[in-house]
């Protein structure tokens, strides 16, 4: 019996943003979806104005597992996770052996399909993935902020420092033309 989906059916426990105080809780499949749907727009946006050629259905399927060995690890705040060069690279290690570990829950003849989900082989992919990640991240923030509670300031002015950071032109389209609905209210929107 394979208890890989069980265990995937479990990213619902893991709440995100453990050391601030959050207007609503967000877990990783949640965050997940979104960041999902994140990165298949991002990679039409790449492909339809910026020349790409990137697979939008790999970019979607690698989001929706790209916090899956969390389910193992929990979810380490990222001022820990990336305090040092040496704790980020031993916790990519745990994430490494997380993933082997869920892989190895699968019948061989899915594991390739599935590393292929959790470890997705190309950069283009993974850097769409990370723009999504943190665009996410940035969204909490933003949703936080709009919420009242100046405990995110910080964090939307990082993660928004972040996304320039990356210097996508996808990130910078996507930041123009729709991260500003995000804080206003639904009337504000109609």
């Amino acid at each position: 019996m394979s208890h890989f989906f069980a265990y995937m059916n479990r990213m619902r426990f893991i709440n995100r943003w453990a050391l601030m105080r959050n207007s609503y809780t967000e877990n990783i499949q949640e965050h997940s979806h979104q960041v999902a749907v994140l990165a298949h727009a991002l990679a039409v946006i790449r492909n339809r104005c910026f020349g790409g050629c990137v697979d939008e259905g790999t970019v979607s399927v690698a989001a929706l597992y790209h916090d899956a060995p969390e389910i193992l690890t929990g979810d380490m705040p990222t001022p820990i996770k990336y305090y040092n060069p040496q704790i980020r690279d031993s916790y990519k290690q745990v994430e490494q052996v997380a993933c082997d570990k869920l892989l190895h829950m699968l019948p061989r003849e899915l594991q390739p399909d599935y590393e292929a989900a959790l470890r997705p082989a190309d950069p283009a992919v993974e850097e769409l993935v990370k723009a999504a990640d943190k665009l996410s991240a940035h969204i909490k923030c933003l949703e936080e902020l709009k919420a009242g509670n100046g405990e995110f300031r910080a964090a939307a002015e990082q993660t928004r420092q972040a996304l320039e950071r990356m210097d996508l032109p996808e990130v910078k389209y996507f930041c123009d033309n729709f991260l500003g609905s995000f804080s206003l209210t639904l009337d504000e929107m109609e």
